[in-house]
């Protein structure tokens, strides 16, 4: 077995070597679960990276898409991998993501059809905004046996009256102001006839990608984007910096509102937003576990918010019994192309879900139980999954005598090569095998990075200590520092 070891990171000041992200590609990829990364060639040419082999579903190669776009140094992407995934019969295919459609309570309504032919599917009706298309094709990608999709014949109808040029512009201009996942203090919008030109600079791939995606959800027809360019320097903390300019709480809460109105599972929950002090509280129903953890995800991604407090209730539209959840929740986990092979106790009172068995990793524990808090009805999950294979780890020791330190040295080099923590101040200190990590952060996302990159480095529990710096109410002269707790 090869030694996995990220190559040392370049100096600030100088060029990414093309040599030397394909090396640091390859090695995060065999280190994330979820990936066969043996089956995955890497080439990069003038930061492009080019993406080529198999994938065993569409989940996977999602994800590898994604640790690939969130490298330092990468400035596009072109995947060109196949999916081989187990073989289902066409009408049993279509029956499956039929079922997976109607059992999520965000899509149960919609007007889609969908046609499966060789691992294809295809899918035609009618949905209302770009977002509700795209989480469609999520759910559609989330079915074990389907090796590609065609959505061409799935029509957005959009309201009677549609926004504006310059609506769309300040749309996607307020967006970028209240996005931390997002430095668009470089970028220029133009819109003409509903065309969104995007112009200028960014730091990653990532970051380009999700600026896109907010430009249709703010109704683009179409978004140009050949020139705005992913550009190393742009990383910079200091222009990153200026995004998080004390912030007013009312300010914040227009932002939160807005940010969970674009998500189609929240859209039309009954949800109440206050802040306090850049604190978030989220109170009112919700249909499912997905969205409550959905809304709390969002509002955590607003510039100025400090903390958010989850106060949000899970209220189904329905009363269903709990062995028709039961049997939902044990349908959901079949279904996934990452869990589906494994034997699952599936209980259910009251809406909890308590899900037991045995699993190889904490990837396939995680992944099922946001499967099971998917599934319509469910208010709750109890995770009992066992996890009884090996530890992860980056591969095996290196030179170093001490195991401590070449974990250490693992994951300081994972946040060396990522684009949101490779100038962050993060320490790390590793004693028998787990890290603890203390340090200041910009975001609740790069707190959040921080340990699972960790994790994945081989670290078996890691103590988060990280304190999040986070922007002041305009009634305060100062910064405040927001942490919580220990992630085990």
């Amino acid at each position: 077995m090869q030694t996995a070891q990220l190559l040392p990171p370049p100096a600030p000041t100088e060029r990414v070597a093309d040599a030397d992200i394909t090396a640091a590609i390859q090695t995060l990829l065999a280190t994330k679960k979820g990936l066969a990364a043996h089956l995955i060639a890497v080439q990069t040419r003038a930061g492009i990276v080019e993406l080529t082999g198999f994938v065993d579903n569409l989940l996977a190669q999602q994800r590898a898409e994604e640790i690939v776009l969130a490298v330092r140094g990468v400035c596009g992407l072109h995947s060109a991998m196949a999916v081989r995934t187990a073989e289902v019969a066409d009408a049993a295919l279509q029956h499956a993501v039929a079922r997976a459609l109607a059992d999520d309570p965000a899509t149960d309504d919609y007007q889609v059809h969908c046609l499966a032919h060789h691992g294809v599917v295809t899918l035609s009706g009618l949905v209302q905004t770009w977002a509700e298309k795209q989480l469609v094709l999520r759910v559609v990608q989330g079915v074990r046996g389907v090796r590609g999709f065609d959505g061409e014949s799935l029509m957005i109808r959009g309201g009677a009256i549609l926004n504006s040029d310059e609506e769309i512009t300040t749309q996607i201009r307020e967006r970028l102001d209240w996005d931390i996942r997002i430095n668009g203090a470089l970028v220029a919008v133009c819109t003409t006839g509903q065309v969104v030109h995007l112009s200028g600079t960014v730091g990653t791939a990532a970051e380009k990608d999700r600026l896109i995606a907010i430009a249709y959800q703010a109704g683009a027809t179409r978004v140009d984007a050949r020139d705005l360019f992913v550009a190393y320097w742009a990383l910079g903390r200091a222009i990153r910096r200026e995004k998080f300019a004390p912030k007013a709480d009312a300010a914040i809460a227009v932002a939160v509102r807005a940010t969970l109105h674009f998500n189609p599972r929240i859209r039309s929950a009954e949800t109440l937003v206050q802040v306090l002090d850049g604190v978030v509280t989220l109170a009112g129903t919700v249909r499912n576990l997905r969205t409550r953890q959905e809304a709390e995800q969002d509002a955590r991604h607003v510039v100025g918010v400090a903390n958010v407090h989850n106060l949000l209730k899970v209220r189904p539209a329905r009363l269903v019994p709990d062995e028709d959840i039961r049997q939902t929740v044990a349908a959901a986990l079949a279904r996934d192309p990452y869990v589906g092979h494994l034997v699952f106790g599936v209980q259910v009172h009251g809406g909890q879900a308590l899900l037991t068995g045995r699993v190889d990793t904490r990837f396939e524990r995680e992944q099922a139980a946001e499967v099971a808090a998917g599934a319509t009805g469910v208010v709750g999950v109890n995770n009992q999954l066992d996890l009884v294979g090996p530890a992860a780890a980056a591969g095996p020791e290196s030179s170093l005598l001490n195991p401590d330190q070449s974990l250490e040295a693992r994951i300081r080099a994972r946040y060396c090569w990522s684009a949101g923590l490779h100038d962050q101040d993060v320490n790390v200190r590793v004693v028998n095998g787990r890290a603890t990590l203390t340090g200041i952060v910009d975001t609740w996302l790069d707190r959040k990075l921080a340990a699972e990159e960790a994790r994945e480095a081989g670290a078996h529990a890691v103590n988060n200590h990280l304190l999040v710096l986070t922007s002041a109410p305009l009634s305060s002269n100062t910064q405040t520092l927001a942490a919580h707790g220990i992630e085990a």
